[in-house]
């Protein structure tokens, strides 16, 4: 795990100057907790003298030893009570395990210990493990696990950080009310909310369509998977799936409609499939078709017929591309006119499609490359990239030209690289003084990796490499 172990140190600091808790680290964020683990390791390589030992743990704080330093009192004094916490802090991270242990001992006294008791129930020493479950165990109410989850979650991806996850999933599941769960629903961190849900989909909290509805708008991949799949599957043996189709269908992330695109099958509404067969997505695309081809209908005639129309200005891009998906090499006679197409997306779709169906047409394609829209230029370059050495080199060199928009400039130096040898060298050479950054950065990497493919090349090739030497001494 990635720990801030800069701020873990700065927080060990301020607990050995007697600070608070809440003033020594955010208690609220459960990687300051772990941050602090690691920070009083790392703080006991180099000043060992300023935490607390086992001799002051187990004397219950009084101790002169390991106290001194920290409280800058005269010897065998004691330390004021509001300093046992951060003490007891200190020492439930210490690198020697009979003090982490001790003060396991002491720390059910200290509530506000318990996240670092979390971090020990994973602890790699057995004893302390074993201690540090045990008063989780004991510790832990609904009110506490919900609090703590976000920690407890953290913790749990260790070797031997299971347990704590599993006793959470135990005090949730028999939380009355329930709503302490729910509040979990709406967590900031994603990996609390897939726990909540998860747990969720497990007892059945949810109805169907509070499942669909989350799959529906939910941001995280995961949880759009668990819950649309759990809805389903709630639904399947009663078969209404007229609360669980609709948000799933409507959804915008994928994942979701392409699970409502499924269901229809289940459902018995294989026709409802034509409606996403000109689907922006090409999983819901491909689940669409599959829908049709189960209702005994074939998709392929309804791309045709939409794609014949060329100059729909309502063409949607998802049934080009379908098109290529299913289509055959002679559909590329439908996708040829949609290159002149008026919609950005249509052309690039219809170029996709050309280079899917193996068919591209070098001539007819090239044109595009001088496209006003970055994502046809993108298709163009990946289709004409296998024929990069029947491009002219003049024609692409020209497209260098700083005057040229950037996605111009960046797919005809692909195309000139793609051509490899002294042509390669020549486009690189030309941009190393070049006012774009990305595109100067590029173009030093080519050069450096530059070798010639032919003899002839590497005589010009010596005095472009001087010259692009040069040029990179002198910070172009």
């Amino acid at each position: 795990m990635d720990e801030d172990i800069r701020g873990g140190e700065a927080a060990v600091g301020r607990l050995v100057q007697g600070a608070p808790l809440e003033e020594a680290l955010d208690v609220a964020d459960p990687g300051a907790w772990t941050a602090l683990d690691v920070g009083v390791r790392a703080w006991a390589w180099y000043r060992p003298e300023d935490l607390p030992d086992r001799v002051w743990v187990e004397s219950g704080g009084t101790a002169g030893r390991g106290v001194l330093r920290f409280v800058r009192r005269r010897p065998g004094s004691a330390p004021s009570g509001s300093s046992v916490e951060p003490r007891l802090a200190l020492a439930l991270c210490h690198p020697d395990g009979r003090t982490r242990e001790a003060a396991l001992v002491r720390a059910a006294e200290y509530p506000a210990l318990l996240p670092l008791v979390v971090v020990r129930a994973a602890d790699w020493v057995t004893p302390v493990r074993e201690r540090a479950r045990k008063l989780v165990r004991e510790c832990l109410d609904p009110d506490t696990a919900v609090s703590l989850a976000p920690l407890i979650l953290r913790v749990g991806r260790r070797d031997r950080g299971t347990y704590s996850v599993e006793l959470l999933g135990e005090v949730l599941r028999q939380a009355s009310p329930r709503g302490r769960v729910a509040s979990l629903f709406v967590h900031p961190d994603r990996r609390v909310r897939r726990f909540a849900y998860r747990l969720a989909c497990e007892a059945g909290l949810l109805s169907p369509g509070r499942l669909a509805r989350t799959a529906a708008r939910d941001d995280d991949v995961v949880i759009q998977t668990l819950c649309a799949e759990a809805s389903l599957a709630a639904v399947r043996e009663a078969g209404d799936y007229d609360d669980v189709l609709e948000p799933l269908l409507a959804a915008r992330n994928p994942r979701a409609r392409s699970a409502g695109v499924t269901a229809l099958r289940r459902a018995g509404r294989t026709e409802r499939g034509v409606e996403f067969l000109g689907d922006r997505s090409a999983l819901v695309r491909a689940c669409a078709r599959y829908v049709v081809r189960q209702g005994g209908a074939d998709p392929l005639p309804w791309y045709r017929q939409r794609c014949a129309e060329a100059g729909d200005p309502a063409l949607p891009p998802g049934a080009v591309a379908g098109l290529a998906e299913c289509g055959e090499r002679g559909d590329a006679a439908l996708l040829r006119p949609l290159l002149a197409h008026p919609v950005p997306a249509v052309r690039a779709r219809a170029v996709a499609g050309l280079r899917a169906l193996d068919v591209t047409d070098v001539e007819r394609v090239r044109p595009l490359l001088d496209d006003a829209a970055p994502g046809v230029v993108r298709e163009v370059t990946a289709a004409l990239l296998p024929s990069a050495a029947l491009l002219p080199e003049a024609w692409l060199t020209e497209r260098l030209a700083p005057d040229r928009p950037r996605h111009v400039r960046v797919a005809a130096f692909r195309l000139l690289e793609a051509r490899g040898g002294i042509v390669r060298l020549r486009a690189a050479v030309s941009l190393l003084g070049d006012p774009e950054v990305k595109l100067r950065t590029r173009a030093a990497r080519s050069v450096q990796g530059w070798y010639p493919a032919l003899v002839r090349d590497d005589e010009e090739g010596g005095e472009l490499l001087a010259r692009a030497r040069r040029l990179l001494a002198s910070g172009c």
